[in-house]
């Protein structure tokens, strides 16, 4: 698999790339070598109490070059090393869903040409297709693979979603859920009441975020649709960086890899 291309860079984007040139950390997107990256996220006082690990700020969280962040660089590498999503194309044209696509994920598998790549958001502007993650257009068993990546904490009816995907899912296929966990919290936290954005961002760390999953909690859930989970870590493994780190990953995220049984009925 080749770099990807960044966009044309503006003159204060060169001079910024050049400011943070180093031999510390490298973007598996663009192939930049950095000696550190661009800061991102933002401080909040629910983050950092309830130790929300996916959210919050972080010191190396977006490549200089291309924008790629640590989010999009964990899918990437686990794509490469864990999965034949990339590597491995056969003659049957794979298809793959891509739920509320990163701009730089999306255009990287979108041109491996084994793979029929298609994107959905409730943003007809954001992807290919206009869809709701609660209520997909597609019949049961279309995808190999589905990426949803830090959307599930966004949706109201999160069973609701996570039992769609499971439908949407083929038997044996894999879906790669991710979301941000508490590693605080014994318990999911929700409340339906809490609705305004300056109210969830007290409540949930985020204006737009309706829960905070616990690790056992979503595990439990996704269970509960059907789904076999793995929580990968990926600092057991040479290829995300070795003990240097050198992609930058948020060293305490997992990755929530997830397969359809080969029984197709759901257990929602």
């Amino acid at each position: 698999m080749d770099r990807i291309e960044p966009e044309p860079l503006s003159w204060l984007h060169r001079t910024r790339v050049l400011f943070y040139m180093g031999r510390c950390f490298e973007c598996p997107f663009c192939r930049g070598r950095f000696r550190r990256l661009r800061p991102g996220g933002k401080n909040n006082p629910t983050n950092q109490r309830l130790r929300i690990v996916g959210a919050g700020r972080r010191r190396n969280r977006k490549c200089p070059r291309c924008r790629s962040t640590d989010r999009e660089r964990l899918v990437l590498l686990y794509l490469q090393w864990c999965t034949d999503v990339l590597n491995d194309p056969d003659a049957r044209k794979r298809k793959l869903l891509h739920v509320a696509p990163e701009r730089r994920l999306g255009r990287l598998i979108e041109r491996e040409t084994h793979l029929d790549y298609l994107s959905v958001d409730l943003d007809a502007s954001c992807a290919m297709v206009e869809a709701d993650v609660t209520n997909l257009q597609y019949p049961d068993d279309h995808f190999d693979t589905i990426i949803c990546n830090h959307v599930l904490e966004h949706v109201a009816n999160d069973r609701k979603a996570m039992a769609e995907i499971y439908r949407v899912l083929r038997p044996g296929g894999l879906a790669i859920l991710q979301v941000p966990v508490s590693i605080a919290l014994d318990a999911i936290h929700e409340d339906a009441a809490i609705v305004t954005p300056e109210s969830r961002e007290i409540a949930f760390g985020q204006r737009d975020h309706v829960r905070i999953y616990t690790p056992g909690g979503y595990r439990f859930r996704l269970e509960q649709v059907g789904f076999r989970v793995e929580e990968f870590d990926w600092t057991r493994d040479e290829h995300f960086g070795g003990p240097t780190n050198r992609y930058a990953l948020n060293e305490e995220e997992r990755v929530y890899a997830v397969r359809k049984s080969r029984k197709t009925e759901s257990r929602v």
